[in-house]
């Protein structure tokens, strides 16, 4: 058997390529929509790709499953388990088989035997994995979003991401019920999650890439919960907001994701193309740091500093619905960026901009715009001001302590939630560094908002000053 984990940090997620050396065939699990990689692999080992599989519908990236079985002609393989209102709607296509609790997927002496395990999503399967080669005994599970390293998958994104009511608590039932059939296998057992550390599909996720069932038994919150009851509180308590594409993301990869197939290098734009795009209504996203950003940037641009979550955050605030280009220290690295854009559904990319542009529009006599920020002192020392405290934070956060008076909308809802904060308001964002406030606060100017401040340090800076605290 030979066995390769893809990982993709900007998503923190986990794709696997499992072959059989007997016979050269392969299956990938889980694939992300960058194909290339899977491709690569399976020529440099000599592997044909001859079955595609994913454990759920995807929440947080557009799946590549449909765009690696046209580019390999693999057979399709999805899950047929779960409510009649949630399945996959392209599982009447030819090249597709539906699975049910149970069936079997031989890749030579590869078995993957599908395991009906809700909670996640009410569709969920974990696949238990044997090398018929060797013994018939299984070797490891890949659990997709079912159990994690240190956590299990949250059972509330159909609620919270797709808003499909009165699911969260039936998911979390669900879940405590699939781990019941987990701890019955072997500790020797490996287990191949779906995310790592970062991923928004749960609250506590390990960094290790991978475990066993015996050391998750033995150190994995759930499974030493003594009660349904008191594991449904627990599983549902302090999940982060999830971000804002990951209900898109789940009707897109029901539906099916629009396979690309070979795509064109990504557009380098000069200062007269920029502008062209600018002017026709594109989004651009600024790359650079927040302080450069506030030193001066073209007005209307949306500042996402490239980091871990570029993806995440530029899923929360970016519209789908306009073309994006985007401006970029290192122009080198545009194939990366608009490979990041379109895992989550970004296809409308018009083309990279290297940041000189920004001194080059100053220099043809345009005016930049300029980010305001203030300190926690100036809060402090100007009490009389009145001002709209606008905390940009998760739930969780906010509850362990605010701001008096401040105003919560978290991140991810910011784009859907701008009637609640007032246009002709002095506006100071915080979050809990001052990272996502000032992503939020280049979001509202670029919406009209013009009397916008982001706080610097954050929430952090105001309780090392001594600010008052309200739970």
């Amino acid at each position: 058997m030979y066995f390769r984990r893809f990982y993709d940090e900007q998503l923190a997620q986990a794709s696997y390529l499992i072959g059989c050396q007997a016979n050269g065939t392969a299956i990938v699990i889980d694939p992300a929509r960058a194909i290339q990689p899977y491709l690569e692999v399976a020529a440099a080992e000599k592997f044909m790709i001859v079955a595609v599989t994913e454990t759920h519908i995807h929440a947080d990236f557009v799946s590549g499953i449909r765009e690696l079985a046209r580019a390999t002609d693999a057979k399709t393989y999805v899950s047929g388990c779960g409510t009649p209102d949630w399945q996959y709607q392209f599982r009447e296509e030819s090249n597709v088989t539906v699975l049910a609790d149970g069936d079997t997927i031989n890749i030579g002496n590869i078995k993957l035997a599908a395991v009906y395990t809700p909670g996640h999503t009410p569709e969920h399967l974990a696949f238990v994995v044997t090398d018929r080669a060797v013994t018939e005994e299984p070797i490891g599970i890949v659990t997709g979003d079912f159990v994690f390293v240190g956590d299990v998958g949250r059972p509330d994104l159909l609620e919270k991401a797709a808003h499909i009511s009165n699911t969260a608590a039936a998911g979390a039932r669900d879940l405590y019920r699939s781990l019941s059939w987990i701890k019955t296998m072997p500790d020797y057992v490996q287990i191949w999650p779906g995310h790592g550390a970062g991923s928004a599909c749960g609250k506590g996720l390990g960094a290790v890439p991978q475990s066993t069932v015996g050391y998750e038994r033995r150190f994995n919150w759930a499974f030493g919960v003594a009660s349904e009851a008191e594991f449904v509180q627990q599983v549902l308590a302090g999940q982060p907001e999830p971000p804002r594409y990951f209900g898109r993301m789940k009707q897109v990869n029901r539906a099916g994701a629009p396979v690309l197939g070979p795509l064109a290098p990504v557009q380098s734009l000069n200062s007269a193309a920029f502008k062209r795009h600018l002017t026709a209504g594109a989004v651009i996203i600024d790359t650079r740091l927040s302080a450069e950003f506030a030193a001066g940037h073209v007005p209307g641009t949306i500042n996402i500093p490239m980091s871990k979550s570029f993806t995440s955050y530029a899923g929360s605030v970016v519209p789908y619905d306009q073309e994006i280009c985007v401006v970029l220290t290192d122009p080198a690295i545009g194939e990366a960026v608009a490979r990041n854009l379109r895992s989550i559904g970004f296809d409308r990319i018009g083309g990279i901009i290297e940041a000189t542009v920004v001194d080059a529009w100053k220099g043809r006599g345009n005016t930049l715009g300029l980010s305001t920020e203030i300190t926690v002192e100036h809060l402090v020392d100007e009490p009389a001001v009145e001002r709209f405290i606008l905390d940009v934070r998760n739930l969780s956060e906010w509850t362990a302590g605010h701001m008096p008076g401040a105003k919560l909308i978290p991140l991810p809802e910011l784009v859907d939630r701008l009637e609640e904060i007032p246009k002709d308001a002095n506006i100071v964002i915080h979050c809990q560094s001052g990272g996502r406030s000032a992503i939020a606060s280049s979001v509202l100017k670029s919406r009209g908002y013009e009397r916008v401040a982001n706080l610097i340090g954050g929430f952090s800076a105001w309780i090392g000053i001594g600010g008052k605290v309200e739970r």
